[in-house]
């Protein structure tokens, strides 16, 4: 009796272990069909994001093509004026972002611009007055702990459609009523470059007293409110064309973005879809082997 309790407790281990390694494998065969499920849904968002913003690319270009007359306007006015910023003067940066995520690093590309703007300008003068000002929560973000001691003014709730002429407005009246003192301006904004690229660039605006001070302005007897309003409107012109083009640059880095992520998606299905069907094929091998070898036991 004791003879037939030690042959048959090596074969009743053997099932009880081949019992806990086919547990093993449903529970994680069932761990890659939920992952597989959740990641068919990260595509299926990420597939739809891209085309809402190959659409609004559409209508966000043709808002380009037409704010490049805003932009135009004021580079002739600037040129013929032969107008000069100043060199020591007060410095105001206003970075162009917007509140919306999830398109690559259109964001930090303007951050890091403005950063490295502000350090070259206090290599040069170590006492240079720069002020910071942020349309946008997510550059908002980013700077505030980069410089927080420059940062004066933020804005938010921009971006949300094509940015209007009245909204570039809105932002250059709060500028201007601020009571932040600047000799200029400069707006630090994103500009595509081809359909898979964008870079920062840096546009400056002259104030007043540049207008003011410009060889070809002096030879009008002009009044200070003219050259006031001109100086207001070129300003309000200027933020509008770089709203417009960081608005379609960021439309275009998150179509990028979301085709990425679509394809980085397809491909880790492809994978969890190798992995859960050779786990699927071993469960059913084991199985077999299971059959076979009860077979052959009879």
């Amino acid at each position: 009796m004791m003879l037939s309790r030690a042959a048959v407790r090596p074969a009743i281990n053997a099932v009880a272990r081949q019992q806990v390694v086919q547990q093993r494998n449903m529970a994680t065969l069932r761990e890659i069909e939920l992952r597989l499920k959740s990641v068919r849904n990260i595509e299926k968002i990420t597939k739809s994001m891209k085309m809402i913003a190959a659409t609004k690319l559409t209508k966000a270009q043709r808002a380009v093509n037409s704010a490049k007359a805003y932009g135009a306007a004021n580079a002739e006015v600037f040129k013929n004026s032969e107008a000069a910023l100043p060199e020591d003067g007060k410095k105001l940066y206003v970075v162009i972002s917007s509140d919306k995520g999830l398109c690559g690093g259109i964001h930090s590309s303007v951050s890091k611009a403005t950063r490295a703007a502000v350090k070259e300008d206090q290599a040069k003068n170590a006492d240079a007055d720069i002020t910071v000002m942020v349309v946008g929560d997510k550059s908002k973000a980013q700077l505030s702990r980069a410089l927080p001691e420059k940062l004066a003014l933020t804005f938010n709730g921009v971006g949300k459609d094509v940015p209007t002429f009245g909204d570039a407005c809105a932002i250059a009246d709060l500028i201007l009523t601020s009571g932040v003192e600047f000799d200029s301006v400069h707006l630090v904004y994103n500009k595509v470059v081809s359909a898979l690229a964008f870079e920062s660039a840096i546009q400056s605006v002259f104030g007043e007293e540049a207008l003011k001070n410009a060889p070809n302005f002096k030879t009008y007897e002009m009044e200070d409110d003219a050259t006031k309003d001109l100086a207001e409107f070129a300003l309000a012109n200027a933020v509008y064309a770089v709203l417009v083009e960081g608005h379609a640059a960021e439309i275009n880095s998150r179509r990028n973005a979301m085709d990425n992520a679509s394809k980085n998606a397809g491909d880790m299905i492809g994978a969890l879809t190798m992995k859960y069907n050779r786990g699927r094929q071993a469960a059913i091998t084991n199985e077999l082997v299971d059959i076979i070898t009860g077979a052959s036991a009879l």
